[in-house]
């Protein structure tokens, strides 16, 4: 009997949200939403919920080993990202062993601060990001303030956006999202993004005045991860991202007393252009 073809299956490296609304928890809503299967290594706990993280401990690092290792035994990942990643041996860890395995196109979220402000990232382990894990990357997928910490550089304008997506390009990165939502005086949530082939262009969407956007960027990358999976391009992957972004925060859910997390259930099956292969 011929072997059944494999259905597209994805994976998140990350950390674990016990509040539900962003880390691997995101992920795993979101992925699967998409209709994709969703593997995962857990590189960190956090105690969180929508007013903030009280607590956090990475885990060891030959744990992580382990879990690479079972499921290159195992699963067929065709695309894979990473967000919270904690310090620098768990970076080193990451880094390790998607050079040892072909889990398919990664995307690097960047996460460094929680939406209430605690740090989700060290500071030493900034540095181990830009210079051993985005240059592995297919897609980058930094909000203002982490591409401010990675560049250097005061990120102000669309021309400073365009500027630090092409800084991003030069560290190894192929394809980048600057993500604008951090401009709140600007009438849209603007993102610019910068393709391999050098091909750009700006995503747009209405701003929403809320508190529920716990979880955005995991969201992000999650969906255009979902999306690569099932082979989608790069570009339409995106957009779709961005999409599926703009329905889960425009349709939102009340859950918490703080940021509140997003609705994964809101982009429905009518929007739904890409099927599982």
């Amino acid at each position: 009997m011929p072997e059944l073809q494999q259905y597209p299956q994805a994976l998140s490296i990350a950390g674990s949200d016990s509040g539900g609304g962003a880390g691997m928890q995101a992920d795993l809503k979101t992925i699967t939403a998409r209709h994709v299967f969703a593997a995962t290594v857990l590189v960190a706990i956090t105690a969180q919920n929508t007013l903030g993280v009280q607590d956090a401990m990475a885990l060891p690092p030959a744990m992580i080993d382990a879990q690479f290792a079972s499921l290159a035994q195992d699963l067929a990942i065709r695309a894979c990202k990473t967000g919270m990643l904690a310090d620098v041996p768990t970076v080193h860890a990451v880094v390790r062993n998607l050079k040892r395995y072909d889990f398919g196109p990664l995307t690097v979220d960047p996460v460094m601060v929680a939406k209430g402000g605690a740090a989700l990232l060290s500071e030493a382990a900034v540095t181990v990001v830009a210079q051993e894990l985005i240059p592995l990357a297919a897609l980058v997928t930094p909000n203002l303030p982490e591409a401010e910490k990675l560049t250097g550089q005061a990120i102000t304008t669309a021309a400073d956006m365009r500027e630090a997506a092409g800084f991003f390009q030069q560290l190894g990165a192929q394809n980048v999202i600057i993500k604008g939502g951090h401009l709140s005086d600007q009438p849209e949530a603007s993102d610019f993004v910068l393709l391999a082939n050098g091909e750009h262009f700006w995503l747009r969407a209405p701003r929403v005045d809320t508190v529920r956007t716990h979880g955005t960027g995991d969201t992000l990358s999650a969906c255009i991860t979902a999306e690569l999976a099932k082979g989608a391009g790069m570009a339409d992957a995106i957009r779709t991202g961005k999409a599926y972004v703009e329905a889960a925060i425009r349709d939102g859910i009340v859950v918490g007393h703080g940021h509140g997390p997003l609705n994964h259930w809101a982009y429905g099956e009518a929007h739904d252009d890409t099927s599982a292969r």
